[in-house]
C-alpha cells in the first residue's frame, strides 16, 4: 500500500500546524505565569504599603484636638487677663 503524495503533504502541513499551535500555547502559558507572578507581587506590595500607612496614621498626633485645646487655653488666658485688670 502506497501513500498518496497529497496525503503526505497534508500530513506534513497538519504536523506543522500542530507544532505551531503547541509553541503558541506554551508561549501563552509562559506569559500567563509571568502575569500571575507580577499580580502576586503587586498584591504583596499593596498589602505592605497599606500596613505602613496604617502604622504612620497610628503614630500621628491628633492635630484637631490639639488645636481645640490651644484655642481654649488662649481663651482662658484672655479671660484671665481681662478679669485681672
Amino acid at each position: 500500500m502506497t501513500i498518496h503524495p497529497e496525503h503526505a503533504v497534508r500530513a506534513a502541513e497538519l504536523a506543522e500546524l500542530r507544532r505551531s499551535l503547541d509553541v503558541g500555547v506554551v508561549r501563552i502559558d509562559g506569559h500567563l505565569a509571568l502575569l500571575t507572578q507580577r499580580s502576586d507581587q503587586a498584591e504583596r506590595d499593596l498589602t505592605e504599603m497599606t500596613e505602613r500607612v496604617r502604622a504612620l496614621e497610628h503614630g500621628t498626633w491628633p492635630l484637631p484636638s490639639l488645636a481645640a485645646l490651644t484655642g481654649l487655653a488662649g481663651l482662658a488666658v484672655a479671660v484671665w487677663q481681662a478679669v485681672g485688670r
